[in-house]
């Protein structure tokens, strides 16, 4: 069955609409999937033919249409064709089109939404409260159960897949906001993302907060108070984990294929291995929505932005990973 992928077009001052293009081309010829580009019609129309890529897009007047790569532009007006990086019109247009592709998903109008960078001290800076887009996602989704999780790949196609028990929080507070229930949320995000995904174990393996996963109490005592507990109440409900472990040999581990998902207590902590290993093409994947959402892990770049050289290979595999699990899930 031909599934509607949702591309939320992001901050178009930052390489979002460029990369996505470049995506979508390189992806076409894989399948009959159909595209829905949410953002200012006119700027990608121009960008389509400045880059050379020629999709041919056509505008969005429901499921029925014939053809493949559709654009849709959110609001009445048109964006200037010149704004400087990190505007405030680019800034809120950029949650315009992520609030559109979400209530698409919400509605079942789309099967997955791959969401494009946007900036989030331009975001604050016009006037908007924000997180990021994992946390605005769940709030428009009317739940708190969700966790990000980063994946991605080497050359030699060997997988690292980290949960975040924390996302954006300041170094200092990071043990405060840790909890057992939210650990165990994530253990439990972990192990379906791994079942979601296809994979024949869900083997997950959870990283203490201290170094040397707190030496029994002396480094600090949340992985005997909070992490320990969460891990087995969730072995308890039947869940393969193990830990916590020291967080400098799990990576190795789990790099070499020992486990299939980490949950790491801090956004640094799981994401600069992460990134080591899969920088080019790592994936940012919502756990726990009501829809599947997946975004290239980078930003908007805007030192590059508008010069053509900003490199796809995230965005698609953000689009590959969106269009995997929308088969699974059929």
């Amino acid at each position: 069955m031909t599934g509607w992928i949702g591309i939320a077009l992001g901050d178009f001052t930052g390489i979002g609409p460029e990369v996505a293009l470049k995506a979508l081309a390189a992806e076409a010829a894989a399948d009959d999937t159909r595209y829905l580009l949410i953002g200012d019609a006119a700027h990608v129309r121009r960008l389509n033919e400045r880059l050379r890529v020629r999709l041919p897009l056509e505008p969005y007047r429901g499921a029925a249409e014939e053809g493949r790569f559709f654009l849709h532009s959110p609001a009445s007006e048109t964006l200037p064709e010149t704004l400087s990086p990190g505007s405030p019109a680019a800034a809120l247009a950029a949650l315009a089109w992520l609030t559109d592709g979400a209530q698409r998903c919400l509605r079942r109008e789309l099967d997955a939404l791959v969401t494009a960078p946007v900036n989030k001290e331009s975001i604050i800076r016009a006037g908007h409260p924000f997180i990021g887009q994992t946390e605005f996602l769940s709030q428009l989704a009317g739940t708190d159960r969700t966790a990000m999780m980063l994946l991605g790949e080497d050359d030699r196609h060997r997988w690292l897949r980290v949960a975040l028990a924390t996302t954006h929080v300041p170094l200092k507070r990071v043990a405060d906001q840790l909890s057992q229930d939210k650990i165990e949320l994530v253990i439990e995000l972990a192990a379906q993302s791994c079942r979601d995904l296809g994979l024949p174990r869900a083997r997950v393996a959870v990283c203490g907060l201290n170094p040397h996963a707190g030496e029994g109490g002396q480094l600090g005592d949340e992985e005997q108070t909070i992490i320990t507990p969460a891990i087995r109440a969730a072995q308890a409900r039947g869940i393969e984990v193990v830990g916590p472990l020291a967080a400098d040999a799990l990576f190795y581990h789990a790099y070499r294929g020992d486990y299939d998902a980490v949950v790491a207590m801090y956004h640094d902590q799981g994401l600069a291995p992460l990134k080591m290993i899969g920088f080019e093409n790592g994936v940012n994947w919502t756990l726990g929505l009501p829809f599947i959402r997946t975004s290239p892990d980078h930003g908007t770049a805007y030192d590059i932005a508008d010069q053509g050289k900003a490199s796809p290979s995230s965005m698609r595999a953000a689009i590959r990973l969106a269009k995997q699990l929308a088969r699974e899930r059929d």
